[in-house]
């Protein structure tokens, strides 16, 4: 089989010890067959109790620590993960399937080859009524809005990115979804010009009530789950209701 980057991956199926380096594909595995995960990130908090073997984190896993949990295959995804340790891990004989996640869409299909080609399990029940949820049209919004994902410097969500075409699929318009960059940087004062609103996430800068609104004088805020936002996996089956249930306020 052949992982989102086309590269030729030998699996033995069913998979039966799975390490994940990506925190939203680590709580789909969980949600789906929670006995197969032997190592996760640091980073991956979710499902909350979940107890395996911690690697470090998505940009330094310990690969010797992944090694020794002798997994049949490690999941990876090409913005989450460097290259290089994905390289090394192949090299060291470690067998690694690498996902690629840039829309909604792609998110289904990455993760339904991911769970047939690279696991060899059945499609879960929860990724098809997920598909369902999203599969309705949007509400007509049309407001522009901009997502930082960090300040100091400031960076913003920009074209290519899973949490772009997202908040499209919401009915609103990604205010620097032209940019160049995927995660461009940019002047405060660009944000405010730009949007009608400014969607401030928990992660990964976390903005919160005191840190991130005072910051902008003439655009609105509205502080999200940063797990509705950008991950991908069981959280969406409630994101698009509870993200929309802040859009309205």
């Amino acid at each position: 089989m052949n992982d989102d980057l086309g590269h030729l991956v030998e699996v033995r199926h069913p998979a039966q010890r799975v390490v994940s380096l990506v925190p939203s594909l680590t709580e789909a595995i969980a949600a789906t067959r929670p006995g197969a995960l032997v190592g996760a990130t640091d980073w991956c908090t979710h499902p909350v109790d979940l107890d395996v073997t911690r690697v470090r984190g998505t940009k330094n896993p310990d690969r010797g620590a992944i090694q020794a949990l002798a997994p049949d295959v490690v999941i990876a995804n090409r913005e989450e993960n460097r290259e290089l340790d994905i390289t090394r891990l192949r090299d060291a004989g470690v067998t690694v399937w690498v996902t690629v996640i840039e829309t909604v869409d792609e998110a289904f299909a990455s993760m339904r080859r991911m769970f047939v080609d690279a696991l060899g399990w059945d499609v879960p029940a929860w990724l098809v009524e997920a598909e369902r949820v999203w599969a309705e049209p949007p509400r007509d919004d049309g407001r522009r809005v901009a997502i930082p994902i960090w300040r100091d410097p400031w960076m913003v969500v920009g074209s290519r990115t899973f949490t772009g075409d997202l908040v499209e699929r919401l009915g609103l318009v990604n205010a620097f979804g032209d940019a160049a960059d995927r995660y461009p940087h940019v002047e405060l004062a660009d944000i405010d010009a730009a949007a009608d609103l400014v969607l401030l996430p928990d992660e990964p800068y976390v903005f919160t009530a005191d840190d991130g609104p005072e910051a902008f004088a003439s655009t609105p805020t509205v502080l999200v789950s940063g797990r509705s936002l950008t991950w991908y996996g069981p959280s969406m089956l409630t994101a698009r209701d509870e993200l929309a249930a802040h859009l309205l306020r």
